[in-house]
């Protein structure tokens, strides 16, 4: 693959416009997706949207939109690192969008959360579990196998993509015409459900894009040159800026995690600074002697978190550069935390065991999945029902009318139907899709105004 391709500010659904790399003086085409994502409402939801811990109130812990805002961050500098020195490379210096790699990557981390239900992973399993039960298997005979396998194996970030490029009806912001290069590097694993998996192929491990979206993808894909994979041409090597964004989100939440872990006293200070300053480098006793002098155990905290996420991103920017051969061939198979010097790939693995045992599982964490898993099924198990019935009953017509109108389809193929309700229960804020359970399971009345 190559940067001179890789790098386009051809937009989704406006292809035949013509504009130029810098456009309204210095606001660049790649500024203008940064700016459409941060304004857009599938954003601003993501701030009750649970990141791991529920929102405790007095207490702050990250929610999906804090996380994706230092995500981007870091995605930021990882991409002008990395561009600061392309730019010098002799077959790129007149390409003036080797600037723009920081913003692709900062955008990219915006967004990448975006199609994530309510309370997180367990959302994802209770829609795929949804279908699986024996009063849903009905519905796989009106599916080919590739959408069938769209909704028993419900993932989050092909929903992302489908939120950025679908033509919601009657939405504002459908579709968001986000560059090419911009939603390529958004797709982690571009392949569909219905291909095979494979955990030791790091584009195979999931899949990027729903059977609707199709299309989409292959169009995009093709425009960026990106490598077909040979053994199933369905499925493609990674855009090499998906590696960045990964590293950030990889950066962010193992170190933010725990951190957030030890305001909600899960972890003391001692554990957390144990965890913290082997990641500090040849900088360890300088970091130490700084660290003592900070009375006040968050603060403390704070500062060898963020001297923790600087060495990361020096790290991570001189291993993607180190790689970006193998990367841009299609033969890397790692994630970029996995070939960082030993030191920090070991440690991050200590972290990572911690946050399994102490957070992932802890009982508040146990208690949100559980619940959101019960409350994204119920809405599932009275919304579907009621847009695939042909003679919609007195009940189903009201409850259809609570989907708001860009969700309303008037479509008779069965697979878009049910689209809608995913789409419509899917972006639901954790504190929606609860009030709504409620009300029309009839455990709470609704308050007149």
């Amino acid at each position: 693959m190559d940067w001179n391709k890789l790098l386009s500010i051809t937009r989704l659904g406006k292809e035949n416009e013509s504009r130029s790399i810098n456009q309204d003086y210095d606001r660049s085409q790649f500024q203008r997706d940064y700016d459409r994502i941060i304004f857009s409402s599938p954003f601003r939801r993501l701030q009750n949207k649970t990141q791991v811990f529920p929102l405790p109130g007095s207490v702050f812990v990250h929610n999906r939109l804090t996380h994706s805002l230092e995500v981007a961050s870091v995605g930021r500098s990882l991409g002008n690192i990395f561009a600061n020195k392309l730019k010098y490379e002799s077959q790129y210096k007149n390409n003036y969008l080797i600037n723009e790699i920081g913003n692709i990557v900062a955008t990219v981390c915006l967004a990448h959360d975006m199609g994530n239900p309510s309370f997180g992973h367990s959302g994802e399993k209770s829609i795929s579990h949804f279908f699986l039960k024996e009063k849903s298997l009905h519905i796989k005979d009106k599916l080919t196998p590739e959408q069938w396998h769209d909704f028993i194996n419900f993932e989050g970030n092909a929903n992302a993509f489908r939120i950025l490029t679908h033509e919601f009806n009657g939405r504002v912001e459908s579709p968001f015409s986000l560059t090419y290069s911009t939603l390529a590097t958004l797709v982690k694993y571009p392949c569909e459900s219905i291909s095979e998996k494979d955990k030791k192929k790091i584009h195979l491990k999931k899949y990027g894009f729903f059977n609707s979206e199709k299309q989409t993808f292959e169009k995009i894909a093709h425009h960026l040159d990106l490598i077909q994979f040979k053994i199933n041409p369905d499925s493609y090597y990674r855009h090499p800026l998906v590696f960045l964004v990964e590293a950030a989100d990889d950066i962010c939440y193992n170190i933010i995690d725990v951190e957030d872990a030890h305001r909600l006293k899960i972890f003391s200070t001692l554990e957390v600074e144990d965890m913290f300053l082997p990641l500090m480098g040849d900088d360890l006793q300088k970091v130490k002697d700084r660290a003592c002098k900070i009375i006040d155990a968050n603060d403390r905290i704070s500062f060898l978190r963020a001297k923790a996420i600087n060495n990361l991103i020096n790290q991570c920017s001189d291993t993607f550069w180190k790689l970006q051969d193998t990367i841009c061939n299609g033969t890397h198979n790692e994630d970029i935390k996995s070939s960082l010097d030993a030191q920090f790939v070991e440690q991050l693995k200590v972290i990572e065991r911690f946050s399994i045992d102490k957070i992932y599982n802890h009982q508040t964490v146990l208690e949100k999945e559980i619940a959101g898993y019960k409350v994204i099924s119920g809405l599932l198990e009275e919304f579907v029902p009621a847009v695939l019935e042909e003679k919609k009953s007195h009940y189903n017509e009201k409850l259809i009318k609570l989907m708001p109108g860009q969700f309303q389809i008037q479509s008779d193929d069965t697979y878009s139907k049910v689209q809608t309700v995913l789409d419509f229960v899917s972006g639901m804020t954790d504190l929606y899709a609860v009030e709504l359970y409620r009300k029309i399971k009839g455990i709470s009345f609704p308050e007149m105004t």
